[in-house]
This record gives structure tokens, sequence and C-alpha cells, in this order.
């Protein structure tokens, strides 16, 4: 009997094998088979007669194509070649059993054999028709038909096909959990893996505000204070070399600094602006959603720090992942306007809106912390968010940040010559 172990994954269509079955039960068959076939040969060259040899050859026969059936390959890898070679072994037994009585009993493992190479209603089918065969068989061998001949096969073909139907439930059962542990499993990785990258940037936007907003604007400051104080001590040639030279590392280490925020930025601002890494982000969108984005570049609000471009790009990749979530929106548009003193960034999708009143609270099974991240990030700079929708009318998210005053470039002349 051709077998398999069970596969890690369903079987495809095209497997020979109605169901799969595991090492350990395909040899017990394959022993049953041999032991119910050398007790029916046995038992007729005991007897003797003039059939006693021609048992002998016909189950000779029967083991040979039987043992045949897991050796070869064309049986294994072929249904049609396996069902070529159940006809075969059906047509062997049918033989010995109008020779014998005795190969009643091998329609028993048959009635497995079967079952599990015919797929749908054709192992029953078969079932029925080998069960018919034994029941004629041996009510041609006792000389006529009686209730309890026909008991022994119809019970054994009814155990069969339960057995087999019981387990094939169980094993799509297991095969089911197997899935589903095995998807489990992928998406707790896939989740460590974003938690853990997240995780990472959200620190280097960390360090680089920090550096940013205490370091670097700490050495800009003194920088000035000391250009200032060597303009005053005049021709103190000594005290002025000192204070340069104290000059010099206020302005070497404020480089680092700057070093140091450029390398802890963002991937996405790397090599570009923030209408440029807004406007890539518009085409990924557009390319990997259901969704076009379009960006607008309003008015250009020139160089910003690192920490306001970064809360901005970061707004609206909340605000584009929200829409693709969410929205179920065909366009969006993704506007950048400076205005002086402060810059906004706008976007708009037509999508199903909803109601801002009504939002839930976060929840970590259910998500709900882009609104509320996008509101810390502006509130952090001193700045605001809108948010207006409603249901069926799109929704419109807005960020305004005040632009802070250029210290980080000291101006050449800052303080005056101090009057002599």
């Amino acid at each position: 009997m051709p077998s398999t172990a069970p596969a890690p994954a369903p079987a495809p269509p095209r497997t020979p094998l109605a169901t799969p079955t595991p090492r350990v039960l395909a040899w017990c068959l394959h022993l049953l088979v041999a032991a119910l076939l050398v007790m029916a040969v046995g038992r007729a060259l005991v007897a003797g007669g003039g059939q006693a040899w021609a048992v002998a050859v016909v189950g000779v026969a029967f083991g040979a194509v039987y043992a045949a059936g897991p050796l070869v390959p064309g049986v294994r890898g072929s249904r049609r070649g396996a069902v070529v070679w159940l006809v075969a072994v059906g047509v062997l037994w049918a033989g010995l059993l109008g020779l014998t009585a005795d190969a009643m009993w091998l329609a028993f493992p048959l009635f497995f054999v079967q079952l599990h190479l015919l797929a749908g209603r054709a192992g029953p089918w078969a079932v029925a028709l080998t069960t018919g065969v034994a029941v004629c068989s041996y009510a041609a061998h006792q000389g006529g038909f009686t209730a309890a001949a026909a008991i022994g096969p119809v019970i054994g073909a009814a155990v069969a096909v339960a057995v087999v139907r019981g387990y094939q439930a169980l094993y799509r059962e297991s095969e089911q959990r197997r899935r589903l542990i095995e998807e489990l499993t992928r998406a707790r990785a896939d989740l460590a893996a974003a938690q853990h990258t997240a995780g990472v940037l959200a620190e280097r936007e960390r360090l680089a505000r920090e550096i940013h907003d205490t370091l670097a604007q700490g050495l800009s400051s003194i920088q000035l204070l000391l250009r200032a104080a060597q303009r005053s001590l005049g021709g103190e040639a000594g005290a002025g070399r000192y204070v340069e030279q104290a000059r010099q590392a206020a302005a070497d280490n404020l480089a680092e600094a700057r070093r140091f925020v450029a390398a802890l930025a963002p991937q996405d601002l790397e090599g570009t602006t923030l209408a440029g890494a807004l406007e890539r982000l518009c085409a990924t969108t557009s390319a990997t959603a259901p969704l076009t984005v379009r960006f607008h570049l309003a008015h250009d609000p020139g160089p910003l720090p690192a920490a306001y471009e970064v809360a901005l790009l970061r707004i609206a990749q909340a605000a584009l992942g929200n829409t693709v979530r969410h929205a179920a929106a065909r366009t969006a548009e993704v506007t950048l306007s400076g205005l002086g003193d402060a810059v906004a960034l706008d976007v708009v999708d037509d999508g199903r809106g909803f109601d801002p009143a009504a939002l839930p609270a976060p929840d970590p099974d259910r998500g709900g912390f882009g609104i509320p991240a996008m509101r810390a990030r502006t509130r952090a700079l001193g700045g605001t968010l809108t948010i207006e929708s409603r249901p069926g009318g799109g929704t419109a998210v807005a960020a305004q940040l005040p632009v802070p005053p250029v210290a980080t470039a000291p101006d050449p002349d800052p303080v005056p010559e101090a009057p002599r």
C-alpha cells in the first residue's frame, strides 16, 4: 500500500493519496495483510487438495503486487498509477477469494487501502463493492446465503469507514491548529520586529531632538557670548587668546553635535529636504495602497530644525496610515506650507470620515494610538493639531508648528563693536 507521512501543509489537488497516513499505521496495515495472506495460503496448503497449489500461486502473486505499491514510483507519485495498482490488487484478491474462503479476511485491510487511496465518494463505493464480493464469495463457498455470512464483512466495512472518517476529521483539525500556530508565530515575530524598529527610531529621534534642543543650542550660545567677550576685551592679547581658543572649541563641538543630529535623523530625511521626503512618501503610498496621493508644496518653509522635520514627517505618515487602514478613500492630498513664522502640514482625503468627538480610547489590541501620537508631537513643539471630519464627508488633518528663530548658525557679526 502506498504510504506517506502527513505533509506540513494541506495536500495539493494532484496528490495521489486521498488521506495522509502516518508511517507507523501504514506498516501496521502491511503487516496485517501479510499475516492474513500467510494464514489463508497456509491453511490451503495444510488442508491439501487440488487447489492448494493454485491458492499458493495466486497468493504469491497477490503479495508481490501488493508489496510493489509502496516501492514503485509510478504508484506512489500518480493517482492514476495508484488506482491501477488498486484494481490489480482487487482482481488478484477476488481470484484468491474464489479459491479459498479464508481470503475473505483480507477484505478488512483492503477497506482501509481503498479509503486511503480513493478520494470523495469513490472510496465508500469501492468498500461497498468489496463487501458485496466478499459476501457473495463466502456464500458460494458455504453453499448458500445466510445473514451470518453478511454480518462480518458489513460490520468490518462500517468500522473501516468510521475509523478513516474520524482520522480525516482529526487530521484536518490538527492541520488547522498547526496553520494557526504558524500564523501566530509569524505575527508575533513581525510584531516584535516592528516594535523593535519603532523603538530604535523613536530613541534616535529623541536623542537627535535632545542634542539639538540642549547641547547644540547651548554651544551656539556659548560661542556667541565668547565672541562678544573677545571684542569687549579689546587689546588684552593674553585674555583674548584664551577666549579665542574657548570660542574655537565651542565651534568645533557645535559642528560635532550637528553631525550627531544629522546621523540620528530618520533615513526618510537623509539626503533630502522635508518636501522631498513628503513627496516620496506620497509616491510610495500610491504605489503600495489602493489610493492616489498627491503632494503640493504651497510655500517652501526653507530649512527647519531636525526635530520639526521629523515631527511633520511622522504626522504625515500617521495620517496617511489611518487613511489607508480606515478611510476607504480614493484620493488624498498632502500640502506643506511655509507661513513665515510657522509651518503647516495638511493631509486631506475623500474617505468615509468619522466623528472626531466619538473616537475610542487607545487600546493595545485594536490600536488607536495614531491621533494621540500626532497631538503629542505637535504639543511637544508648541504647535497645534486640528482634525475636521464627519461621517461620509472625508477627513482633514492640519498640523501647524511655530518656526523657532534661527540660532544654530551664528551671525557673522552678532554683537556690535564695544565703544573704546
